[in-house]
């Protein structure tokens, strides 16, 4: 399986205006499973502004919808647009963990659109997969250190419309120990962060 490219991370708490995401000037393409593929960077606590692709261009936060805010980074070349939620709910409740996200990003410049991709804040069993469950249907995700990417991105757009739909989703994962957790997240606000995104990334 050779996935499209998708961000590999972000990281710590989203604030006002600005984006801090230390790790999103590193935007790289999902392991493709191969012992040298490149692992997602790790989520840090006290990130410094991020520069948008290496390109100078600090991501912003546009507008927020209920739990979904719209980020957007603007370069000379490349324009990348995304919708951005932290989880409401984790289980359990007495792990350690960096904070969790979960986000939609289209990049018109390589002809992405609405591509899923999870940062679980922890390090994930190796071999574990994990799964966004919405209402009764379940959507299979490969794993790789603290991040997960859809098995098959054709199936992207039945997520995608599965989640316009619903009030809440879960990310359930297994932590490198072997604990079975969850992350629940709100839907509020989901359909107009995505045709924002879409309205800034024609």
């Amino acid at each position: 399986m050779t996935p499209r490219p998708l961000f590999a991370c972000l990281a710590a708490s989203i604030l006002a205006v600005s984006l801090p995401f230390a790790a999103l000037a590193q935007m790289a393409a999902p392991p493709s499973q191969k012992k040298d593929a490149k692992q997602p960077a790790k989520p840090k606590d006290d990130p410094q502004p991020a520069q948008g692709a290496g390109t100078g261009a600090a991501p912003s936060l546009i507008v927020q919808y209920g739990d979904w805010g719209v980020y957007v980074s603007q370069a000379a070349k490349t324009k990348i647009c995304y919708a951005l939620s932290q989880p409401k709910e984790r289980q359990p409740g007495g792990l350690k963990r960096d904070p969790g996200y979960f986000f939609i990003s289209t990049r018109p410049g390589e002809n992405v659109r609405n591509e899923v991709s999870v940062v679980v804040g922890f390090a994930i069993k190796d071999g574990a997969d994990a799964t966004v469950d919405v209402g009764t249907a379940s959507f299979p995700f490969f794993t790789k250190n603290d991040g997960a990417w859809m098995k098959n991105a054709a199936e992207e757009a039945r997520l995608i419309d599965a989640l316009r739909k619903g009030r809440d989703f879960t990310v359930k994962s297994t932590s490198q120990r072997g604990n079975p957790t969850s992350d629940r997240y709100s839907l509020s606000g989901i359909g107009q962060a995505l045709d924002r995104i879409a309205q800034e990334c024609k």
